[in-house]
C-alpha cells in the first residue's frame, strides 16, 4: 500500500523540445495545458564537429537541444532559462577518431555559447553542461546527453528578447573522472551548426513592471556579472542563478538513492537493438495521497493523509531506453524515474470477522520506486504505458481490540516484502503533472505477532492476508526547487482518490 511518484513543471514558458528519437526529456517536460505546450517547437540541428587544430577532419553530428525559456519577463527581474539538455550523436567510427585506441566509455563536458539580443544590443551567456559516462558500442551511433543549470538574464529595456545558440565545444573526458575534476580532456572538439540549421531558441516578451510598456528606459539597480553587451546602459546582464536554499524551502527531503528497475514495464517488441542512456535526473518533489482497500474487511485505509504528509522525492528521468521507428520492430521509448517516499504511519479501525472493532497503526517499509512512462508500436498501433513499481512491507503496532490494548510485540509484520504495481493508463501520462495510479496487491501472511508465547499470527493472517486488495494513489503536480517559478512550488496538496466501492473507516 503506498503512494507515488514524480516530476515537473508547468508555468508560462516556451519549451524547445528535442527531436523525436532523442527527446530524452519528453516525458518530463510535457506538462498539460501550459503555455510551454502551446508554443513548443522542436530544435533538431546538424553540426560539423572537428578538432580546433585540424588534426582530425570535421565529421557530421546530430544535435537535439531542449531548454525552457520563459515566454514573458519584466524589466529588472531575472529571466531564468530552465535546465538545458543537449544530446550530441556521432557515429561510433567518427567518435573513435577523437579518442585513444581501446576506449570503452567516455564522458563529456560541453560549453555552449547562448546569444541574447534585444533592441540592437546583445550579450553572450556561457552554458556549461555535463554528460555522464556513456559506454561505447562496437558499432552504430553514440549519444552523449549533456545537462546542466544555466545563468539567468536581466533586461534593462522593454521589447522582445531573442535567445539563440551558435557553436559549442565538447571536451571528451575519461569516464572515470567526475564532472568537477580538472583533468586533461582526451580530446576537445568544436561543433559548428551547418548553414541549413537555425540556432534560434525562443523569444521572451519583456515588459515594464506589472506588464506595462513605458516608452523610456527604466533604470536597473544591478551591475553586469559576466557576458557582454552595453554594460554602461545596463541593457542585458548575465549572472549565475542565485544559489539560495530553494531545495530546502520547497523540497525538504533527500534525493532518492538506488537503481531504477524498468523490468515491469512493457519491453521492446522483438527487432533491432535499443539504445539505453543513463541520465543524471532532475530533483523534484510532490505530494500524494491514497487509499488501500482490504478485501476481507470490506474497508479502506487512507495513506499519507495525516496532518504531516510525507513528500515523494524524485530524480527524473534517470534512464532512457530508445529505438527509432525506422528500425526493425518499430519505435520504442521509455523513461524511467527514481523515487522514494518514507510514509508516515497510518491508523485505521475495522471490524474483525464482521463484529469486533479493532484499531491499529500500520508502518510502511518501502523500497526505492521506479516510475516508467513510454510508448511503442504494437499489433494494434501505438501503445502507451505508465506505471510505478516497488516493494513494500507492513508492520502492525498499537493494536486495540474494542478499546483494550493488545500487545502484538514490536515485530508483527508481513512475512516478506510484496510487489506493488500501479498503472496510470490515460490518467497518469506525465510525472510532472501527476495523476491517478491504481492496482491490486497480494498481502502475505503475518509473522512475529504476539508476546509471552502467544501466537497471534493466524488472527492477522486470517483477517488481512490474501489477494485482490486495491491500491489507489493520486499524485499532485511536482515542484522543481531549482526552477520554482516554472514548476509547482511549493508542492500543491494531493486529493484523495475517489472510492470505487468502499469508503474509508475512520
Amino acid at each position: 500500500m503506498h503512494t507515488q511518484i514524480p516530476v515537473t513543471r508547468g508555468g508560462r514558458s516556451v519549451r524547445v523540445a528535442s527531436v523525436a528519437g532523442l527527446a530524452l526529456l519528453a516525458g518530463l517536460l510535457s506538462g498539460g495545458g501550459s503555455a510551454a505546450d502551446e508554443n513548443a517547437g522542436p530544435l533538431g540541428l546538424t553540426a560539423a564537429c572537428g578538432t580546433e587544430d585540424g588534426t582530425e577532419a570535421a565529421v557530421d553530428a546530430t544535435v537535439a537541444l531542449s531548454v525552457d525559456i520563459p515566454k514573458t519577463g519584466e524589466v529588472g527581474r531575472p529571466v531564468q532559462p530552465g535546465p538545458v539538455t543537449l544530446a550530441l550523436t556521432l557515429s561510433r567510427a567518427d567518435l573513435a577518431g577523437f579518442l585513444p585506441e581501446g576506449a570503452e566509455a567516455v564522458a563529456g563536458r560541453t560549453v555552449l555559447t547562448a546569444n541574447v539580443a534585444q533592441n540592437g544590443e546583445s550579450a553572450e551567456a556561457r552554458w556549461e553542461l555535463n554528460a555522464p559516462s556513456t559506454p561505447l558500442p562496437a558499432e552504430g551511433d553514440v549519444t552523449l546527453v549533456h545537462t546542466g543549470e544555466v545563468p539567468h538574464v536581466t533586461f534593462g529595456s522593454v521589447g522582445d528578447a531573442e535567445f539563440s545558440v551558435g557553436e559549442f565545444t565538447v571536451e571528451l573526458r575519461s569516464a572515470a573522472a567526475a564532472p568537477e575534476q580538472e583533468v586533461p580532456a582526451l580530446a576537445t572538439v568544436t561543433c559548428r551548426l551547418k548553414e541549413d540549421g537555425s540556432g534560434h531558441l525562443a523569444t521572451t516578451r519583456v515588459t515594464g513592471v506589472g506588464g506595462e510598456e513605458p516608452s523610456g528606459r527604466p533604470e536597473v539597480p544591478s551591475t553586469p556579472a559576466g557576458g557582454s553587451g552595453r554594460a554602461e546602459d545596463k541593457d542585458i546582464t548575465v549572472e549565475p542563478a542565485a544559489a539560495g536554499d530553494e531545495a530546502d524551502d520547497f523540497c525538504p527531503v533527500d534525493p532518492p538513492e538506488g537503481e531504477v528497475d524498468g523490468s515491469d514495464a512493457p519491453q521492446p517488441p522483438p527487432g533491432g537493438p535499443v539504445r539505453v542512456m543513463e541520465l543524471p535526473g532532475v530533483f523534484m518533489c510532490a505530494n500524494a495521497m491514497g487509499l488501500a482497500n482490504v478485501r476481507k474487511l470490506n474497508g479502506a485505509m487512507i495513506i499519507n493523509g495525516g496532518a504531516e504528509p510525507a513528500l515523494i522525492s524524485v530524480l527524473s528521468p534517470k534512464l532512457a531506453t530508445v529505438r527509432s521507428s525506422n528500425q526493425e520492430g518499430g519505435g520504442y521509448t521509455r523513461y524511467d524515474s527514481l523515487a522514494n517516499l518514507n510514509l508516515p504511519d497510518a491508523e485505521s479501525t475495522f471490524l474483525a470477522f464482521g463484529f469486533q472493532p479493532v484499531t491499529a497503526k500500520v508502518s510502511f517499509e518501502t523500497s526505492p520506486m521506479t516510475i516508467s512512462i513510454g510508448n511503442y508500436i504494437g499489433p494494434n498501433g501505438r501503445e502507451t504505458f505508465s506505471l510505478a513499481s516497488f516493494y513494500q512491507s507492513l508492520r502492525l503496532h498499537d493494536v486495540k481490540v474494542n478499546g483494550t490494548p493488545l500487545d502484538v510485540g514490536s515485530d508483527c509484520r508481513t512475512s516478506k516484502p510484496f510487489k506493488v504495481l500501479l498503472n496510470g493508463g490515460d490518467k497518469y501520462t506525465n510525472v510532472g503533472v501527476g495523476g491517478l495510479l491504481e492496482g491490486e496487491i497480494d498481502i502475505p501472511p503475518f509473522t512475529g505477532c504476539g508476546t509471552g508465547g502467544e501466537d497471534l499470527d493466524p488472527i492477522f493472517t486470517a483477517s488481512l492476508s490474501g489477494p485482490g486488495n486495491g491500491v489507489f494513489m493520486n499524485q499532485a503536480s511536482t515542484c522543481v526547487p531549482t526552477n520554482p517559478t516554472r514548476s509547482y512550488c511549493p508542492p500543491p496538496p494531493a486529493k484523495l482518490p475517489g472510492l470505487p466501492e468502499t469508503k474509508p473507516i475512520p
